[in-house]
């Protein structure tokens, strides 16, 4: 190909160049435009919707702004209606206040002028009764002259003076009045000495029938039924460890013998029977007996018979009628319920001491209730938990003494006994009621009292003895089963105290047959996995 030919070629490509290009750039002119169109027209459309937008929210503003300008005018409204109320209420007050205020005034002007019309009232009294006094007074200077007159009149005529005559008159009345007096007095001595007698058993009868109640005899055997024989397994449990742990926590004898349907708790405390007795009843219930249950049952029943003690109390002095006495003296008399006297339960016997002491008491024209509150604290002192060597009602008057009973009622607590002088009248009362209670016919056994005091020195006596932890006396006194420590006691050490215990008793007691002495001393090892 030539030289024109390439040329020719040139010039037509450049040429369609130039045609591509000029058409390129209409077409793109034209998809610009059409895009710059539909841009504006967006963005009218995004202006038109902001002016709407705008003006709705213009008008939720100005609706808002409108309601909130109607709630506080409302309220500045209700504000000033009640600040009005207020004012109106306040000038009403005032009015009123101001009525009063003068009326007030009126009443002391009327007062003002009472007093002034008094006051001249007075005044013309007075007047009158200096007058009268006066007259009075000249009067009487008349009399004494006219009684000067007649006496010397009466000298001349007796040939005696005025004080002659007065001490013969005097010597005479005396004689006549001692006479007189000393035959009122024999007269009076001789019909009180014949109704003396007759008055008073008439007194101590009334009271005793109006105060009639019955007695029961305490025993040192508790008897727990069952259901059935085959109970009594579970309590003896495995090589009999149920039966020792039960005793051991609560310090009586469980008898398991061939008596059918029936398990015999024996102890002199009436407190220990109940709590084994109460106890034994959960266990037998719950199904579950073994060592640790019965320390978990015994503890929560020994908690609940010291709940029960002070229910005892208050319901005694309730029903007495007695108010304000100490709480620690309400839980002694509810600890009398588990106590008795000679074989006298000692609550029924301080009740009945108190309402024979009240009943007594209003027949003499005395103070009933300090006398029922006497009688029902006349043995408080046999209750105090711990060992005293003074006597129960020396005891007793100084616990009275300790929560500020009345000095009458103390002095009858302790003298109901003869250890002080009487200084009430209310103790002689308690201490003939006191005679009258224990001695009506099957009221006390005399022995009872020297038996547990016996058993109680029997106990105090081993648990003297080093790692001696508890001590219970069993079977009637004749046995005494000692707990020693693990800790501090060995085996040897065990069998040893055993013997020790057993040749005190032999020196220092006295007592009938022989006393075994059992001494228990129990190791446990406890671990907990965790």
């Amino acid at each position: 190909m030539n030289t024109s030919s390439w040329l020719m070629l040139f010039l037509d490509n450049v040429v369609m160049l130039g045609i591509g290009i000029y058409v390129g750039r209409k077409l793109l002119y034209k998809v610009f435009s059409k895009r710059e169109q539909e841009a504006d027209e967006r963005a009218a459309n995004i202006l038109k919707n902001a002016e709407l937008q705008a003006e709705t929210l213009k008008k939720d503003r100005m609706l808002e702004a409108k309601e909130k300008y109607l709630k506080l005018k409302a309220e500045f409204e209700e504000t000033t209606n009640q600040k009005k109320n207020l004012l109106l209420q306040n000038e009403s007050k005032l009015k009123q206040r101001e009525q009063q205020l003068n009326q007030q005034a009126e009443q002391q002007k009327r007062r003002e002028a009472e007093l002034d019309q008094q006051k001249h009232t007075l005044a013309q009294q007075q007047d009158a009764l200096n007058k009268r006094k006066e007259e009075v007074e000249r009067r009487r200077q008349e009399a004494e002259q006219m009684r000067a007159q007649q006496v010397e009149q009466l000298e001349r005529i007796a040939n005696l003076s005025a004080e002659q005559a007065r001490d013969q008159l005097v010597e005479t009345l005396k004689a006549e009045a001692d006479s007189r007096a000393s035959s009122y007095v024999k007269n009076v001595i001789e019909e009180a000495k014949l109704t003396a007698t007759k008055e008073a058993k008439k007194v101590v009868i009334e009271t005793i029938q109006r105060t009639a109640t019955e007695h029961a005899i305490e025993n040192c055997v508790s008897v727990f039924n069952i259901e059935s024989d085959d109970v009594k397994g579970k309590v003896i449990g495995r090589e009999g460890r149920n039966i020792r742990a039960l005793e051991a926590a609560t310090g009586v004898e469980i008898i398991v013998d061939d008596t059918p349907e029936a398990i015999i708790i024996s102890g002199f405390d009436p407190v220990r029977r109940e709590i084994a007795r109460l106890s034994l009843h959960r266990l037998v219930q719950d199904g579950r007996i073994h060592p640790a249950r019965i320390e978990e049952v015994v503890a929560k029943t020994r908690k609940n018979i010291e709940d029960e003690i002070v229910e005892i109390g208050e319901r005694t002095v309730i029903d007495l009628g007695i108010h304000g006495l100490h709480p620690e003296l309400i839980k002694m008399v509810g600890r009398m319920r588990f106590r008795s006297s000679y074989g006298q339960n000692l609550l029924q016997h301080s009740r009945e001491v108190a309402k024979l002491s009240a009943t007594m008491a209003a027949e003499l024209g005395l103070n009933a209730k300090l006398a029922k509150r006497a009688g029902l604290l006349h043995d408080i002192g046999k209750v105090w938990p711990e060992e005293a060597e003074l006597p129960h009602a020396i005891l007793g008057m100084e616990l009275a003494k300790k929560y500020k009973e009345n000095a009458e009622v103390v002095n009858a607590i302790g003298a109901h006994h003869d250890e002080i002088e009487m200084t009430s009248m209310i103790s002689p009362i308690v201490q003939v009621c006191d005679a009258v209670s224990g001695s009506r016919p099957g009221a006390r056994r005399e022995m009872m009292e020297s038996y547990i005091k016996r058993l109680k020195e029997l106990e105090e006596l081993a648990t003297n003895f080093p790692g001696v932890t508890k001590c219970y006396a069993i079977q009637a006194g004749r046995e005494l089963r000692v707990m020693v420590d693990a800790d501090h006691v060995t085996d040897e050490r065990a069998s040893a105290l055993s013997f020790e215990i057993s040749q005190k008793i032999e020196k220092e007691m006295q007592y009938p047959g022989q006393i075994k002495v059992t001494v228990i001393r129990e190791m446990r090892s406890v671990a907990y996995a965790k």
